[in-house]
């Protein structure tokens, strides 16, 4: 699913600049080098001297672009983002990849002041092996998700050339499609120079009818995760939603819905009877039920910015209902290596605090494609979405979903 992800990823940024014609957004490159630390995945992980990039971000200047979803947010750059990595020990962490569409705008009414948001995926040359690389339990499979947020504050400008620094984070995990999946998060600073930038825009932005508008949708999502190493096959994760919500200027989406989920793991490790579920073990009473236990029902809220055909999309929710978990968690968080038959010694993970939050809270963070543009109201739209779920943060699974909107109750309001 990764792999299909990489092709909507290298042709997201230019279905941004060629949704319209009125988008006259200017071209530019920007070579950046950052330094800094990733943090210890895990017990014993291997020693490493200060983490490097190289990249080249391949930027879109929207200042000048006439379409609503540029004006609102004030022209701001749309770009690709290609480096490498080193992480600072050859051996036994190597190097990854990088490509990440991103956006880039202002904050605090600030020119100088800028925030990057990027969502991709990384290559990664050296990966976990329980015999050669045991240590490194932060990556196991080729291809990962990549995410990173950057504040950055324009040092120096010329006619030529923009000298930038800045701060932020670095995340990546493979969506809990294999375990381990410790993740790598890391720590930067960054110098860049803005080659040929854009010049900023010293005209009044054009003024749009204030707009909102009311939503119904649906969609179904089809993914994949893995229960632990014992259970390390990619199996299905089944899920509808609905939702009811409201659209702002043509650009803001909020949202809250419903959800319904089914995991074919949980459902087989209870069906099948393993080992914490056998008589006498502590979820025997799952295999009475094994359908409903495998279920995971709750309600989530979400924030989606549209930029005409694609959508970027954060959710937030709580868990009603999502039993097996505590098996999930029982297995993966407490003694590693924890095999298949689960004797009645082993350490497993406790049910503290961590896990209560882990349990309840249900995010989500994603990419959509509109078949239709959003820069106005229409009845009906299509879309097809990329997300990683997770548990408060915690990797759960990798969806690839379609979705299905009816748009109703129009107001527009004075231009502004």
């Amino acid at each position: 699913m990764i792999r299909q992800l990489t092709y909507l990823l290298l042709i997201l940024p230019f279905c941004l600049l060629g949704q319209e014609t009125e988008n006259q957004s200017t071209f530019f490159w920007t070579p950046e080098i950052m330094i800094g630390q990733s943090a210890e995945a895990n017990e014993d992980f291997p020693e490493r001297s200060l983490q490097w990039q190289a990249l080249v971000n391949l930027s879109w200047s929207n200042s000048q672009n006439q379409q609503e979803w540029a004006q609102r947010l004030k022209g701001p750059l749309v770009g690709l983002s290609i480096g490498y990595t080193n992480y600072g020990n050859n051996r036994e962490l190597g190097g990854s990849y990088s490509l990440l569409p991103f956006i880039e705008f202002n904050v605090f009414n600030q020119r100088r002041l800028t925030v990057l948001a990027a969502m991709g995926i990384s290559y990664f040359d050296t990966k976990f092996d329980a015999v050669t690389n045991p240590n490194n339990r932060a990556i196991t499979t080729d291809l990962v998700w990549s995410f990173k947020t950057f504040m950055y504050y324009r040092l120096l400008q010329s006619q030529r050339i923009n000298w930038k620094i800045g701060v932020g984070y670095n995340h990546h995990s493979n969506g809990h499609t294999r375990l381990p999946n410790q993740g790598i998060n890391s720590f930067l600073l960054s110098v860049s120079a803005e080659i040929d930038p854009a010049e900023d825009r010293t005209e009044p932005w054009e003024q749009f009818d204030r707009s909102r508008y009311s939503i119904f949708s649906g969609r179904a999502g089809y993914g994949i995760n893995v229960l632990s190493e014992a259970f390390n096959d990619k199996k299905p994760v089944y899920s509808v939603m609905v939702e009811y919500g409201k659209v702002y200027n043509n650009t803001w989406k909020w949202t809250a819905g419903i959800f319904y989920r089914f995991y074919q793991h949980y459902y087989d490790y209870i069906n099948d009877e393993e080992s914490l579920v056998q008589p006498g073990r502590e979820f025997e009473s799952f295999t009475s039920a094994p359908g409903w236990n495998a279920s995971n029902i709750g309600i989530m809220g979400s924030g989606e910015v549209l930029l005409n055909h694609v959508g970027i999309e954060v959710g937030i929710g709580l868990n009603i209902h999502k039993p097996a978990y505590k098996i999930d968690w029982r297995i993966n968080q407490g003694w590693d290596n924890t095999p298949a038959d689960i004797p009645e010694f082993w350490q497993l993970g406790e049910f503290d605090t961590k896990f209560r939050l882990k349990h309840a809270v249900a995010t989500r963070l994603g990419l959509k494609y509109y078949l239709w543009p959003t820069k106005e109201f229409r009845n009906n739209n299509l879309y097809i979405a990329f997300h990683i779920n997770a548990n408060l943060g915690q990797a759960d699974y990798t969806e690839v979903s379609l979705g299905y909107i009816h748009q109703f109750d129009l107001i527009k309001g004075e231009k502004n």
